[in-house]
């Protein structure tokens, strides 16, 4: 009935779609949020523009020796 649809409300427009997730990966979803749909789909759309957030404690590089600082600023 509405073939005259605006292009904004094509792009609003949502699709069900059936994905197979492993059990672990929903349940860590779902700790998340009510709406696991909410977070593949805003996962989905930044993977499609390229952008990654780096989980920081994992992607931190420790340093193995850190740099003892000069005599005279500490522990003289």
């Amino acid at each position: 009935m509405n073939d005259n649809a605006t292009p904004t409300q094509r792009t609003a427009e949502k699709v069900e779609i059936a994905i197979h997730l492993d059990s672990e990966v929903l349940e860590q979803i779902k700790h998340l949020t009510n709406d696991p749909s909410r977070i593949i789909e805003t996962a989905i759309k930044q993977w499609l523009r390229g952008e990654k957030q780096p989980d920081e404690d994992l992607t931190r590089h420790l340093r193995r020796n850190p740099p003892v600082p000069p005599k005279g600023e500490w522990n003289d």
